[in-house]
């Protein structure tokens, strides 16, 4: 029998609407609320160094206000460490970060810094901290992923999705198996392994099949749906998809 599938809701662009007039709405816990109650088994939320979006209040009323675990997801600064460190969430993501950037553009290359990323890591880890890093599917960055203590790697589907929507199939099923092939080397080496980034309900389905895959991260498209049909309603209706592609 497969193991359960997580969905952690990423509520990142609540945050970028009410940036966007330097309003104090839409609220980001209120939007955590909403997404405990339609089902998320976790909240995901991105302290970038700019603070494009989510902010330091944002955690913290996050770390007071919702019964979900929170996923912090970060750069390998000290200054994050220091936050992290500060608030004890219930788990780190280490994912590269570029201010020039829309959005993030790839898997954090782990395998070429890996001194500094496992005195990084450690810290958090002996804090109690699940540490995850956001990688792409190269066995190298998965090898050095375990190798600094992490205990959980994130998938990035970025390509996966990019390749589907410009109808390159025959890339988007190869980046597809490339990542099936990375799911099951990372649960060899004793890896937790989640997956995410640009997934839709056209797309979520043959990640969420990957029986090696614990939890998906899903944020953009989820906020950009709850436009039209409200926050509950798209994050069931991917609960929904996810749990079939499961059984």
């Amino acid at each position: 029998m497969s193991k359960p599938l997580r969905l952690g809701v990423n509520i990142d662009h609540v945050a970028t609407v009410r940036n966007a007039r330097g309003s104090a709405y839409p609220d980001p816990l209120r939007a955590a609320k909403l997404a405990e109650e339609a089902g998320a088994d976790g909240i995901t939320a991105h302290l970038r160094e700019d603070r494009r979006h989510i902010r330091d209040a944002d955690i913290e009323a996050l770390m007071e206000g919702i019964g979900l675990p929170l996923n912090l997801e970060m750069a390998a600064t000290a200054e994050m460490q220091a936050i992290a460190l500060r608030h004890v969430p219930h788990a780190c993501c280490i994912v590269p970060e570029k201010r020039q950037e829309v959005t993030t553009e790839g898997g954090l290359d782990v395998a070429g810094d890996v001194a500094r990323l496992t005195d990084f890591v450690g810290p958090l880890v002996e804090a109690g901290i699940r540490v995850s890093m956001f990688i792409g599917h190269d066995p190298a960055q998965i090898e050095a992923s375990a190798k600094i203590g992490a205990q959980v790697v994130e998938l990035h589907t970025g390509h996966y999705c990019d390749t589907h929507y410009e109808g390159n199939f025959a890339a988007r099923d190869a980046e597809l198996e490339a990542l099936q092939a990375g799911a099951a080397y990372a649960d060899s080496l004793g890896l937790e392994v989640h997956a995410g980034h640009g997934l839709t309900y056209e797309t979520v389905e043959p990640i969420a099949a990957m029986k090696q895959v614990r939890e998906l991260n899903i944020g953009h498209f989820l906020i950009a749906e709850a436009i039209f049909v409200g926050l509950g309603p798209a994050i069931q209706h991917m609960r929904k998809l996810m749990d079939a592609a499961r059984s």
